[in-house]
């Protein structure tokens, strides 16, 4: 018996008939297909096919070999998904006439990864989701799910979380099954917004968990009536919701390259260098991590119903300083601009290729921010440090015009996001606001 049919006689015998063969689009987006598990052998050597045109992103077209995408499963992802009884999720990765696809986001980070390994290297991160809780009102509008939860500071409120437990223990049950080491679940700092943490991974299987996470979080708010928003912004006077990474590297004997207790925040001199790439990339890694018209209303220096904002607008590393967009703690670093409603693949992906260009061509140490930078704004100071871009098309302009960046993560994949997102923002400036109406229709 082969390896393959031995993996198909197991889950048979559990019940199982069926694999969910899942890939992402380039919004990160979970897409895939039921495929009989009779099926496997096939699915890892072939692929299941799509139309690649139906796919956002692939840049395949509409006849010969290259316009089908086959989605490549990878063994090591297969787990029966329980609130799909009988069926065993599998991630793919994308290829095409039978090569790397080089617009797969899934694809890009495998990339990455080799280049680590190279050196060596394995690169860990821990991903922290922040989600609201909506559902519709009677007027077809959306809203926040519980009425109830309007707090002026809702931080950790438990009355909150009693109210919607049957969702976060029903939620919480189906990650536990799936294998999700669960640390903590709480209320974050606006109304309807909570945060679910879980432990740290190496980078692809913490990707893979992130876009599992997000499929069941779906599932599991549409049991009960409610959605499961990754929109960064939905409520204009709260702080949004971040998808911040904490990031650690580590050699082939598992020592950690970051962590050095006798430098300045407890980092190596390579950990610098990897903070100096990120800032120094961080306009166009805006475009990536923050890739939505909606994530700019998160990255605003704007007030907050609760009196507090933890927005990373400015471009700066500080010392457990939550208000810089890179945060030293504890020997690491935590990568502060992604939201969740990036495609996680790339933006893992862009964030070691910007990281490792600072380590390779030895940039200089970023200076440390000490200052409450909200504080320091209030003042009217001059002596800021630069901020992020204003909106997403400045993002996606600096990412058209960073050749390196593009060159080191992929510049197919770069230039069907850049032209997906300068439509997108095409699209936004057409329409007109509420906004724009209450302000204007009567005023001249």
């Amino acid at each position: 018996m082969t390896p393959i049919e031995t993996i198909i006689e197991k889950y048979t015998r559990l019940g199982i008939h069926s694999v969910l063969t899942q890939f992402v689009d380039i919004h990160g987006v979970a897409k895939g297909k039921l495929v009989p598990i009779q099926h496997l052998q096939q699915l890892v050597d072939t692929g299941a096919g799509f139309a690649g045109p139906s796919i956002w992103g692939t840049g395949l077209g509409r006849k010969g070999a290259n316009s089908e995408y086959y989605g490549r499963v990878d063994l090591s992802t297969l787990r029966p998904l329980p609130f799909m009884p009988g069926v065993l999720h599998a991630v793919c990765s994308g290829y095409a006439n039978s090569q790397v696809l080089d617009t797969c986001s899934r694809q890009l980070l495998i990339q990455q990864v080799n280049r680590l390994q190279a050196k060596g290297w394995k690169f860990w991160v821990g991903i922290e989701p922040e989600f609201f809780l909506m559902r519709k009102n009677q007027q077809g509008q959306w809203a926040l799910a519980d009425s109830a939860d309007q707090l002026s500071k809702p931080s950790y409120d438990l009355k909150s979380i009693a109210r919607n437990y049957d969702f976060i223990q029903d939620l919480n049950f189906n990650l536990t099954a799936l294998g999700f080491a669960l640390e903590q679940t709480d209320h974050e700092d606006a109304c309807g917004q909570y945060e679910i943490n879980y432990a740290h991974d190496e980078v692809l299987a913490a990707a893979d968990r992130f876009i599992l996470f997000k499929l069941t979080a779906h599932e599991i708010a549409t049991k009960h009536n409610m959605l499961f928003s990754c929109m960064p912004k939905p409520l204009a006077n709260a702080p949004g919701s971040g998808l911040h990474f904490h990031m650690s590297i580590t050699d082939e004997n598992n020592q950690a390259i970051f962590k050095n207790t006798e430098q300045a925040l407890n980092l190596s001199d390579q950990a610098m260098q990897f903070a100096a790439g990120l800032l120094h990339h961080a306009d166009s890694l805006a475009a990536i991590c923050a890739p939505t018209v909606n994530s700019y209303k998160r990255l605003r220096v704007s007030n907050s119903a609760s009196g507090t904002t933890w927005s990373p607008v400015w471009k700066t590393l500080g010392d457990n300083n939550r208000t810089c967009l890179l945060r030293a703690v504890s020997g690491r670093l935590e990568w502060r601009l992604p939201d969740p409603s990036c495609n996680i693949y790339a933006a893992l992906a862009a964030t070691i290729a910007a990281g490792l260009d600072g380590i390779e061509q030895a940039m200089p140490a970023p200076a440390i921010c000490e200052d409450d930078l909200y504080e320091l704004h209030a003042k009217q100071s001059t002596n800021m440090p630069d901020r992020l871009p204003s909106h997403l098309l400045d993002a996606v302009e600096a990412l058209a015009q960073n050749e390196s960046l593009r060159s080191q993560l992929g510049d197919s994949f770069c230039q069907q996001l850049i032209e997906i997102k300068r439509q997108e923002w095409d699209d936004y400036a057409e329409q007109i606001s509420h906004w724009e109406l209450q302000t204007y229709c009567d005023r001249f």
